[in-house]
């Protein structure tokens, strides 16, 4: 890649977040000659986004750092349909009314990474259905989709993926890319956007609307893509034992989402550092450098920072006490995800199912027979009874307090 020149590209390419560019050059260009508009899709299909959805997040976070304008663009309308991207299922449909209670719930996380406003460089959240839901099949097909190959849309990963393992992808499916790439150009024609960003597998639909935007309307429009952030394992980004690392505090507790940061591999601390905190590189090298027992102290002020960006400065400062009362005092926390049993006590099974350590009773009884939980600091047997009061802990570092209904 040639010297980037843009504070846009020099910080996204500084802080690891470019995988892939349409026109490297033309847009460093235009990054240095004016604000430039760039947005990034999130489909509804949840009352929250979670961790997996981040790096998106932040991506438009350093945009707006770096002087230019994000638009959130919410999927209420290929939200209707599904991304087939990289799945090997089609997606549960959801109805109007669900997609619209999703689409009011997620609004409120952008509020904490970005500024909304009427700014030059202020955020803006838009709905794709305002446009889609007003298209009219026979013109669609007539206007848009006469720019569309077939053949080639058969040959990008995506779709390849589903068709090689011989697993069904609808013709309702098979339309999302069509649909993603109008919405860039109806963004252009709209808002002035220049810029679609998304992840690795989003890499054929952000060409798709680069290509339609220049077929239709002559534009000059750009795309983005992030590399697929896994853990040092190998393992998904944000997929834990207990399932996904939600950024709502009304569906994980503010103790589990600092936990699930102070928890990171030793090789990914810098790395995580970069993409989800605004620490400076320097003091980011100097944290990434520290060896043994440092590191964890690196650990706790990634859990610290990424904990105060999504859940405010007091929730992380209060999840960081309720972890050292626990591990360094032995002392229960205030803060620790709570259980509510009857006063006869409940199975330690479906207590730790009902925490959130395991995602079934059958995997509950596998690691309470191997010794991984605890009951007040002494091991758990199957046959064990979990009363308000009790501190359960699963392996070292989850633990749950049993209250009175």
């Amino acid at each position: 890649m040639t010297e980037l020149k843009s504070d846009l590209l020099r910080l996204l390419s500084e802080r690891g977040y470019i995988n892939q560019m349409t026109d490297a050059a033309a847009l460093d260009a235009l990054a240095l000659k004016q604000v430039v508009p760039g947005y990034i899709g999130f489909d509804p299909t949840a009352p929250s986004l979670h961790v997996g959805s981040l790096v998106q997040i932040m991506l438009l976070r350093r945009l707006q750092q770096a002087g230019h304008k994000p638009i959130v663009l919410m999927g209420g309308g290929t939200g209707k349909i599904g991304d087939p991207s990289f799945k090997d299922e089609a997606r549960k449909l959801l109805a109007a009314d669900g997609i619209a209670t999703n689409v009011a719930s997620i609004k409120r996380i952008f509020e904490r990474f970005l500024t909304f406003g009427e700014g030059t460089s202020d955020a803006i959240m838009l709905d794709n259905a305002e446009w889609l839901d007003a298209l009219e099949y026979i013109p669609f097909l007539r206007e848009v989709g006469q720019h569309f190959s077939v053949n080639r849309m058969l040959s990008f990963d995506s779709v390849k993926l589903r068709l090689d393992r011989e697993q069904s992808l609808s013709f309702l499916e098979f339309n999302y890319m069509i649909l993603q790439a109008y919405d860039f150009r109806e963004l252009a024609q709209r808002h002035g956007c220049r810029l679609q960003m998304g992840g690795s597998d989003q890499w054929g639909n952000i060409v798709n609307g680069v290509e339609l935007a220049r077929r239709m309307d002559g534009a000059e429009v750009f795309g983005v893509t992030t590399p697929l952030i896994t853990t040092a394992d190998g393992g998904k980004m944000g997929k834990t034992m207990a399932g996904a690392v939600w950024l709502h505090e009304d569906q994980l507790p503010h103790f589990d989402y600092w936990q699930f940061w102070r928890n990171t591999d030793d090789r990914d601390v810098g790395r995580f550092m970069r993409l989800f905190t605004d620490l400076p590189l320097d003091e980011i090298a100097r944290l990434e450098a520290l060896g043994g027992a440092e590191i964890n102290e690196a650990k706790k002020i990634l859990a610290n920072e990424a904990t105060a960006m999504c859940r405010g400065r007091a929730a992380a400062e209060q999840a960081a006490e309720t972890a050292r009362r626990t591990f360094e005092e032995g002392a229960s926390g205030d803060a620790l995800p709570t259980l509510i049993v009857p006063s006869e006590g409940m199975g330690i099974v479906q207590a730790n199912t009902a925490l959130g350590f395991t995602t079934s009773n059958r995997e509950a009884r596998q690691r309470i027979e191997a010794g991984a939980v605890r009951i007040n600091g002494e091991i758990a047997t199957l046959e064990s009874t979990v009363r308000p009061g009790d501190k359960i802990s699963f392996g070292k570092k989850r633990h749950g307090l049993a209250v009175a209904k």
